[in-house]
């Protein structure tokens, strides 16, 4: 590219994420904006909220994303990338609305956006998609100019996100007692969803057996795996497992759940597991709940010695890598060609999600995709 620090034709960049409750009071109102349309009871929900409460009805997720803004912006300062960064929540404030409302205001009108979610699935990629799409129109609504919105392309092939991930598993190895270590088994966590909505994520021709989903978690295990293999010589066993399913019991979801392949890993006579949560950028409260807490005490339930390795959160690798991604979507737009960066035998994820990309049950309009109507 010709000049390595030139993000236009973008203005600002727009770190876009889930949101969690930061109190008790919280955590009741913001479960109803997630499940908003379902028409879930209130007491439901607060037996729902029984993991945010027992942290005080705080979720983690809001201060990874407030290190991570700050990670951002010092990254892109130190590069000298002059590029603000503003962030925005599906389903708590700082709401996206809001922060497209004041991007707006403050003259922005190129908008790329880094979406907390590394991976092609209909919740991590088109819904936040669905949500500019409502967003932009409430926009147009109140009379207010229309920015064009960028979804940086799905990154969870960077180096930049597999090594932080690759440097935790062997932190977490190490820290193994070493009488298990040589023995220890490889368990790659992530986000489990219903096996049909696996089955259509990513673009038509990578549809199959588990899509795109399950195709790009299982080409970063193989990454982490040869990463640790060749620091440590050991080809560490390893598999791809699930966590936090929500759905109803008759719907299949992926499988196996972590809890359920430690106790077959104990049978087996496994010395010890290393859970990896390659699936999550930073701590949500899956991680903090359901690998920390429930998985671990599960563990000691056998007696099985466990590690977890840490997630990327605001690595300063990783805020390289967002620098990296925004000057190679600006080169791109700007009409020149440029080397995309991305390890394992996927490459390089799209820019433009295509037409029937990750399809939702009820159809709704998508910004930042081939079949956008803010294109």
């Amino acid at each position: 590219m010709s000049d390595l620090r030139d993000p236009a034709p973008y203005d600002a960049l727009l770190l876009l994420s889930f949101g969690g409750p930061e109190g008790p009071d919280d955590v009741v109102p913001f479960l109803a904006n997630v499940t908003r349309g379902r028409g879930i009871p209130e007491e439901r929900l607060k037996e729902v909220g029984k993991h945010y409460f027992l942290f005080g009805g705080v979720s983690p997720i809001n201060a990874h994303n407030r290190a991570l803004l700050d990670a951002l912006r010092k990254d892109f300062a130190e590069n000298g990338l002059d590029l603000p960064v503003y962030w925005g929540n599906r389903n708590w404030a700082p709401y996206l609305t809001d922060t497209l409302r004041e991007m707006t205001t403050a003259g922005h009108r190129r908008i790329a956006v880094l979406a907390t979610s590394a991976y092609a699935s209909y919740s991590g990629c088109r819904q936040y998609r669905e949500n500019l799409a409502a967003s932009l129109a409430a926009l147009e609504e109140e009379g207010l100019p229309v920015p064009r919105v960028d979804k940086l392309r799905h990154y969870f092939n960077h180096p930049g996100f597999v090594a932080p991930m690759a440097e935790g598993v062997l932190a977490s190895l190490a820290d193994l007692p070493e009488d298990v270590r040589a023995g220890a088994h490889l368990a790659f966590t992530t986000h489990s969803i219903p096996v049909s909505a696996a089955g259509t994520s990513g673009p038509v021709e990578t549809h199959g057996d588990g899509g795109a989903y399950v195709a790009e978690h299982l080409d970063v295990a193989r990454l982490i795996v040869d990463a640790v293999r060749e620091e440590t010589g050991v080809e560490y066993p390893w598999r791809l497992v699930y966590q936090s399913r929500s759905g109803a019991p008759h719907i299949p979801w992926l499988e196996p759940d972590i809890c359920d392949h430690l106790e077959a890993q104990h049978a087996d006579g496994v010395p010890a597991v290393v859970m990896a949560p390659i699936g999550f950028v930073s701590d949500h409260m899956e991680v903090l709940y359901d690998l920390d807490t429930e998985a671990t005490a599960k563990a000691a339930e056998l007696g099985l010695p466990v590690r977890r390795s840490a997630t990327v959160g605001a690595d300063p690798r990783f805020a390289a890598a967002v620098r990296e991604l925004v000057l190679e979507r600006a080169a791109t737009e700007r009409g020149q060609r440029v080397e995309r960066c991305a390890l394992g035998a996927l490459g390089p994820s799209h820019d433009l999600c295509p037409a029937g990309c990750c399809p939702a049950r009820t159809a709704r309009p998508a910004a930042a995709g081939a079949d956008s109507p803010y294109a």
